[in-house]
């Protein structure tokens, strides 16, 4: 259940003591002391519920709830009265707020409407999420691309491993694209509208670790090759995983990780914690079926990120691609294609194409990968690519990318 509370209140001894009842109740409550501080935080995104006072300088608590009913008419509103402002909340609720509390209230009753309001909220947003869902339709099926039985055994573990909510390892041959199924697992929990956060498990030290797991709360926290984790961070990740079950954790990893826990390498505890639910990506070798729909597949999505026309695949390049052993997996598989789809011969850039417009199709083609990854938000993509937003919208102008298309 979400746990959000935006707590307004213009007198501060009020606000801060309502604000501590509810954060030692376990809520996280954000608190303002007018209008003009809370109006930022209402939006349809917003998870939680809001508490306000009537009565306060300038724009009051009615003027909040009407805000909110324009922003979104299903955030709930509670206010808080004075005796003489009672008839009038009873009004209002007959607008739209949720419910009211006479002032002075005490933190139980407090806590009581909040938790309603709360459950009522989560209803909602779930409601939602899932509407959207289903127009976007299923993850693994959008993602995992292949008809084969190994596909669909593929797509149904990455399922499985999404209704469980437990710690997941990711195995695979190098290439396989660990980190892209993770995504997809995410995608698949009812977690999905929360953070994915992935770091590379090589070199993280305990402060970076437990910063992921800050930023990823409430969503999914991805270690790429988690077997390189360094020894400190390991028994980090063992308290964390106990102290923090808000996030969940994927990791991956191409390497034996059973014999790197025989070797003294990898802690056991840890080791068996992970293992406790394994997803392993097969290689294209095991699936070959699959490999021109997965080539169709990658072609397309190269020449839609670089504005190019998807040329035709011959049939003799089809079993040419099937009749390979791919030690490089779908990593390998794509370089060819967006070589492929490019143009270009073995990797040798024919004449008429020159440095500056093949970078200009690479970059083109990071920025909407990242506005992809990020569902259309041009802060998040802009950060993922560690980029000013100033830049980041100069680019997107350059290449005629508009963040809006990138939206479901």
């Amino acid at each position: 259940m979400m746990r959000r509370v935006l707590f307004v209140d213009d007198d501060r001894a009020v606000r801060e003591a309502l604000g501590q009842t509810l954060e030692l109740a376990g809520l996280k409550p954000t608190l303002a002391g007018s209008y003009i501080e809370a109006k930022d935080h209402i939006s349809t995104e917003f998870e939680g519920v809001v508490v306000t006072d009537i009565r306060m300088p300038g724009k009051d608590g009615f003027a909040l709830l009407d805000l909110v009913q324009k922003a979104d008419a299903e955030l709930p509103v509670v206010l808080l009265t004075g005796e003489a402002d009672v008839p009038m909340a009873v009004r209002a609720m007959a607008s739209g707020a949720f419910d009211f509390l006479e002032k002075p209230c005490t933190g139980k009753d407090l806590l009581a409407v909040v938790e309603k309001a709360l459950e009522t909220r989560a209803r909602v947003m779930e409601a939602r999420f899932s509407r959207a869902a289903g127009k976007r339709g299923d993850a693994a099926a959008r993602i995992l691309v292949g008809s084969s039985p190994v596909a669909e055994g593929l797509r149904e573990a990455a399922r499985r491993a999404a209704r469980s909510g437990a710690e997941v390892l990711i195995t695979g041959a190098p290439g396989a694209g660990n980190s892209k199924l993770a995504e997809v697992i995410h995608l698949l929990s009812t977690n999905a509208r929360r953070p994915f956060v992935k770091l590379a498990a090589a070199g993280l030290d305990v402060a970076a670790l437990e910063a992921g797991f800050a930023q990823a709360e409430g969503g999914t926290l991805y270690l790429d090759e988690v077997a390189d984790l360094p020894r400190p961070a390991q028994f980090a990740l063992i308290e964390l995983l106990e102290t923090r079950p808000a996030t969940r954790l994927i990791a991956g990893t191409y390497r034996d990780l059973p014999g790197e826990a025989r070797a003294g390498r990898f802690h056991p505890d840890l080791y068996w914690r992970l293992e406790a639910l394994k997803v392993r990506i097969p290689s294209l070798s095991e699936r070959p079926e699959d490999i021109p729909a997965l080539f169709r597949h990658y072609v397309a999505t190269a020449c839609e990120q670089a504005n190019l026309r998807a040329p035709e695949i011959p049939p003799e390049m089809t079993a040419q691609l099937m009749a390979r052993d791919w030690p490089g997996n779908a990593r390998a598989l794509m370089s060819e294609a967006m070589r492929f789809a490019m143009g270009l011969e073995a990797g040798e850039p024919p004449e008429e194409l020159g440095l500056s417009e093949r970078m200009a199709a690479v970059e083109k083609s990071l920025l909407a990968e990242a506005l992809t990854r990020a569902g259309g938000n041009a802060t998040e993509a802009a950060s993922a690519l560690k980029l000013p937003r100033k830049t980041f919208y100069d680019k997107l102008a350059r290449h005629g990318l508009r963040p809006e298309e990138y939206r479901d």
